[in-house]
């Protein structure tokens, strides 16, 4: 067995034992070219999406990774109306009320919302194949954790690429993650952000506390799972009698 047959064997037993990775449903490709791994298919949802590139990450021999994973959208809806709602959720969020919000389209790039704040806060918004990039600059960790989950809750969203810039720079840690983490609950109107007690170690999510039923506890962790940064959600919640 050749190197490049035993790396894709191993990344394949990975997935293959993991519950949240269904391979019969949701077929994975993978291939190897100059020790990147190409991932390419569509998953679950997004804790699927994320546990199998860090499967993919810790196999010896694998240098890099080709995220072309993407997730089942809770509503199939075309690159229009997606970049609509996300640009919508961006304008009405009032911690982003400082941002510039533009539109791009292949090269013509659209402003829907100006500043009379920071000019230089911007956040551009394309979308191809129902996947979301978010390109720009804003002012702190928060702002980029908070504009990026607001793009993952689109019903259509099948991928979100945070391309956005913190500047003036800011150092990332647990604390910071543990912060983002809580403002996403706190903003997701199906939670009561008040039950749930969330911690963080080197990027990996814990979340405890009482939720009145499975579907929400499912709902809190998919949140904190799309925090950028997040490496690993620990999901302690109980499900209330």
């Amino acid at each position: 067995m050749s190197t490049r047959e035993k790396i894709l064997k191993e990344v394949r037993a990975a997935f293959e034992r993991e519950p949240r990775i269904n391979l019969h449903r949701y077929p994975v490709h993978m291939d190897l070219a100059n020790g990147d791994l190409i991932l390419e298919g569509e998953m679950a949802h997004v804790a699927a999406k994320k546990i199998g590139l860090e499967l993919a990450a810790v196999t010896s021999g694998v240098r890099g990774i080709v995220d072309r994973l993407r997730v089942v959208p809770a509503e199939r809806m075309g690159d229009g109306a997606i970049r609509d709602h996300v640009c919508r959720a961006l304008g009405q969020e009032p911690a982003l009320e400082r941002c510039v919000v533009r539109l791009r389209v292949d090269d013509r790039v659209e402003t829907l919302r100006e500043s009379s704040f920071d000019p230089f806060t911007t956040i551009e918004v394309s979308v191809e194949n129902g996947v979301v990039v978010l390109n720009g600059q804003v002012t702190s960790l928060s702002h980029k954790r908070l504009a990026g989950v607001l793009a993952w809750w689109v019903p259509g969203s099948r991928d979100v690429i945070n391309g956005l810039a913190v500047v003036p720079p800011e150092e990332d840690n647990d604390d910071e993650v543990t912060d983002a983490v809580r403002l996403v609950l706190e903003k997701d109107p199906f939670i009561n952000a008040g039950e749930i007690r969330v911690s963080t170690r080197d990027y990996v999510v814990t979340l405890e506390g009482l939720v009145p039923n499975e579907k929400v506890r499912e709902m809190a962790e998919f949140d904190a799972w799309y925090v950028f940064g997040v490496d690993r959600v620990v999901n302690k919640l109980q499900v209330q009698d």
